[in-house]
């Protein structure tokens, strides 16, 4: 595995690749790698000649009071786990590299940027249709691929690559879950044991949703107040938000009827996560 840390080099590296009719995967993350991200190096390496995967702790994507600082990293662990998935090449530049001095161009996706997350994270998805554009535009990928935990940033990745004409084909792959139902995020490591069983919350709520809507439930509104109980009776959670909307705008949908994603985002401690799961009527 070759480890690269300049724009220049990765670029170099990409036409390279180019030139000798290679396709290329690609799966960033910011690091501190899981299960999760591990299932899509799998994917890539199944689709594309080369896998490359970048650890970039993005800072434009954290709020002021979020946990920029404290993020967990581990590049000696995450290098491990990437060599013996048999990566091509570990993309890991610093800030600098990625935002220079002077730096001031941003990407934003109206419309989808400032719902469900983006709403208690302003900004948040700007940072992330940003960088992810910049990471496509020095990568040079065929193919991208994202984890569903993240719904709504895949929906925005996906909107920015058909809109700006990247040529990138974004890869939506399934949520990966501990065998309890948790699902799988770096920002776990956070969570003391006690916070740990209270997170399965999330998860146990929106298994409630699933039950009912295959029970004939088809008022979002209940479903939605029903996976609110699920979480208030949890003395460590507090609810960010609950919502049923439209995989495709992330409006909030009036019937169950059709695919529709029902996400949550909540404080365990005080750590956020977020959950999700995609119910087809």
């Amino acid at each position: 595995m070759i480890l690269v840390e300049t724009v220049a080099g990765m670029k170099a590296l990409s036409r390279g690749w180019k030139r000798a009719g290679k396709s290329v995967g690609f799966v960033p993350t910011m690091g501190y790698l899981h299960e999760g991200h591990l299932s899509l190096v799998r994917e890539s390496k199944t689709r594309a000649d080369v896998t490359v995967v970048s650890i970039f702790v993005n800072p434009t994507q954290f709020g002021p009071n979020e946990d920029l600082d404290k993020y967990p990293r581990d590049l000696a662990k995450d290098s491990a786990y990437l060599e013996r998935a048999g990566v091509d090449v570990l993309y890991h530049p610093p800030a600098a590299e990625v935002y220079p001095p002077g730096y001031r161009t941003y990407v934003e996706v109206e419309g989808l940027q400032d719902r469900l997350c983006g709403r208690s994270r302003p900004g948040h998805f700007r940072g992330v249709a940003t960088v992810v554009l910049k990471l496509f535009e020095t990568v040079g990928p065929d193919l991208a691929f994202f984890g569903a935990k993240d719904a709504q940033q895949v929906l925005i990745i996906e909107r920015m690559a058909r809109d700006l004409d990247l040529g990138v084909e974004v890869v939506t792959c399934p949520l990966v879950r501990e065998p309890d139902g948790l699902a799988l995020s770096s920002r776990n490591a956070y969570l003391s044991p006690e916070e740990r069983q209270a997170a399965l919350a999330l998860s146990i709520g929106l298994r409630w949703a699933e039950r009912a809507v295959a029970a004939g439930e088809r008022d979002p509104a209940k479903v939605v107040a029903g996976i609110r109980a699920v979480l208030e009776a949890e003395p460590l959670a507090r609810i960010d938000y609950v919502e049923a909307v439209d995989p495709g705008t992330l409006e909030p949908v009036a019937e169950m009827r059709g695919p529709v994603l029902v996400a949550v985002a909540a404080f365990v401690g005080p750590t956020r996560l977020i959950d999700n799961v995609r119910i087809a009527v």
